[in-house]
């Protein structure tokens, strides 16, 4: 037998690569997960992200419950769920990297233990905190109705109860002062709400403004929410209170939603990421609304985010493309003046849109080849003979957009539409863009700003509405 003799030079490489070589194996992460009475199946973790949850990994337990989660990429932080096959889930605090989970099937979070993980171990505890809490809530509310007639018993019961939300807050006040860097304690300063004072009052006791804690409540609403931290992304939190901040504290008015906007925007420049979540999540809220004057707010965002280049994910494609969106909903903004048309009837008579002499006009595109308006139209038809005969100053500017002329005309002739039928058949009013034209029916529903009321318009909105089965638009 030949011994080769190894160089000294040759040794430290080997050494150097194996040493190498176990540093690039070694898991960024590595999430150990123990579900006793779940055997030989598969789990998956997940993560919070806004509103929604997604998937990051999928392993297979082994016959003693034990499942591992491991990558080479560090995970982002946030509230993350463990998901089993029958679509049941819990949480876990992902800030720390490695950390073990254990529990059973008959109570998630009541039976779980955490090591590793100081982050789990509060985010654990103050489940169990707050379900004990509920429970003895819940018990005292229950006597309060037993004993509702009893004024002593009832005032005791109040008293429970304030103490009882009183020891919750404590709790976690506890937690933030002891624990003040981690992610729960962020978590439980962004579910704080603010604590409103009483309303200022005269000499007399008389209360001065009677919105006063509205709007206190809506300023302080989020002082405490820290948008400079993406780990709020990947929890339900950052977005129930931009929620709550736009749709139940904001008058559901476009005047009123921009400056609200505005205001989380602005406070997301913290942090890119919040940032692009904020801009995009609220630009496709506002375009896809089917609630009437929002396009108006979708289209604030786009020319002040997304056009002005601070956008900085958008790429030119994608700001062509809202660019082009924009300006097919701009025109159409509720409250502005609708573009005028010229079109020619059956007789080919021209008639402009700024003719019609009546107090509202609906404007209706649509088309005899369209299965919808072969319904609608009939529908909208009957609701417009209906209230001519009451009187109401209304007249209707029906545009077809079928290029055959005989087959638009015999639809008109069957259904008896007696309004102004007219057509662009000469292609030369631009009408698609202008009015966003891109199926049928749509249906606008336009005013003479000197004559008409706000009563009025809100009553034919409805009767429209109450008649159209399917439409896309009316504003």
């Amino acid at each position: 037998m030949k011994i080769t003799k190894l160089t000294f030079p040759f040794l430290i490489t080997a050494f150097f690569l194996l040493c190498s070589s176990q540093l690039m194996a070694a898991p960024a992460y590595e999430i150990k997960v123990h579900v006793a009475g779940l055997n030989d199946t598969t789990l998956y973790l997940g993560n919070h992200y806004g509103e929604k949850q997604y998937v990051r990994d999928t392993v297979k337990t082994d016959h003693n419950g034990w499942a591992t989660f491991s990558g080479t990429d560090t995970l982002p932080g946030g509230i993350y769920l463990i998901i089993l096959l029958n679509k049941t889930y819990f949480e876990v605090l992902v800030n720390d990297q490695k950390f073990t989970v254990e529990t059973d099937t008959v109570e998630y979070v009541l039976h779980m233990k955490t090591s590793g993980s100081v982050e789990n171990k509060l985010f654990n505890d103050h489940q169990k905190f707050i379900f004990d809490a509920s429970k003895k809530t819940q018990e005292i509310r229950g006597k309060m109705e037993a004993y509702k007639n009893n004024k002593d018993s009832t005032a005791l019961f109040k008293k429970q109860l304030t103490d009882a939300d009183k020891s919750v807050r404590e709790y976690r006040m506890k937690i933030v002062s002891d624990y003040p860097n981690s992610l729960m304690a962020k978590i439980i300063k962004t579910m704080q709400e603010p604590d409103v004072p009483e309303a200022p009052k005269d000499e007399k006791g008389n209360v001065i403004d009677s919105l006063f804690q509205y709007h206190y409540f809506k300023a302080h609403y989020l002082e405490n929410v820290d948008f400079g931290d993406e780990r709020l992304l990947r929890s339900p939190i950052l977005y129930n209170k931009i929620k709550t901040y736009t749709q139940q504290l904001t008058v559901p008015a476009p005047d009123s939603l921009i400056p609200a906007i505005d205001t989380i925007i602005e406070k997301a420049r913290a942090n890119k990421e919040v940032f692009k979540y904020c801009v995009a999540t609220l630009a496709n809220y506002y375009e896809t609304s089917n609630i009437m004057g929002y396009d108006k707010v979708f289209v604030h965002i786009a020319e002040r985010y997304y056009l002005t280049k601070d956008a900085f994910w958008a790429d030119s494609t994608l700001q062509a493309k809202i660019h082009e969106r924009v300006m097919k909903i701009k025109p159409n903004i509720l409250g502005e003046a609708a573009y005028n048309m010229n079109m020619p009837d059956t007789a080919l008579k021209l008639h402009a849109l700024y003719d019609v002499k009546a107090k509202y006009t609906i404007l209706v595109f649509w088309d005899p080849t369209c299965s919808h308006c072969k319904t609608e139209v009939p529908k909208l038809s009957q609701y417009y003979d209906s209230v001519k005969t009451k009187g109401v100053s209304i007249e209707v500017f029906a545009v077809g957009i079928e290029s055959d002329m005989e087959l638009w005309k015999k639809f008109i002739r069957d259904n008896k539409l007696k309004w102004l039928n007219v057509s662009d058949l000469y292609n030369n009013t631009n009408f698609r863009n202008y009015y966003d034209i891109y199926s049928t029916p749509v249906i606008y529903l336009l005013d003479d700003k000197s004559t008409s009321s706000l009563s009025d318009w809100i009553r034919i909105s409805l009767g429209i509405l109450l008649i159209m089965k399917k439409r896309r638009k009316i504003s």
